[in-house]
C-alpha cells in the first residue's frame, strides 16, 4: 500500500479551512483551486497550510474523519502551529 497525506488547506476568500486526504496532496491542490471539487469551488484561492504524511491512505483517511468530525477551528490552526497532529 502507498502512503497517504492529511492536509489542511485555507482559503485566501473567507479564511475557512478545508480538511481532505490524499495519495497526492499537490495534485489535489491544483484540482481544488481549478474548482473540480465541489465544496471547495466557490471558496478558493486555496493554500496548502499543513501536511502530514502517514504509512496508508486508509490511516490517513481515517484521521481526515476524525478532524472532521471535530468541527473545531481553534484545534485546526493549533494543529498548524505545532506542525503536526497528536492523536485524537
Amino acid at each position: 500500500m502507498k502512503e497517504g497525506f492529511v492536509y489542511i488547506l485555507q482559503s485566501e476568500k473567507n479564511y475557512c479551512y478545508y480538511i481532505g486526504a490524499s495519495k497526492n496532496p499537490m495534485g489535489r491542490i491544483i484540482e481544488h483551486n481549478k474548482g473540480t471539487t465541489a465544496s471547495t469551488r466557490n471558496k478558493g484561492p486555496w493554500v496548502l497550510k499543513f501536511t502530514q504524511q502517514f504509512p496508508t491512505l486508509k490511516e490517513a483517511k481515517q484521521m481526515e474523519y476524525k478532524l472532521k468530525k471535530l468541527k473545531r477551528r481553534d484545534y485546526i490552526e493549533k494543529i498548524i502551529n505545532d506542525g503536526f497532529i497528536k492523536k485524537i
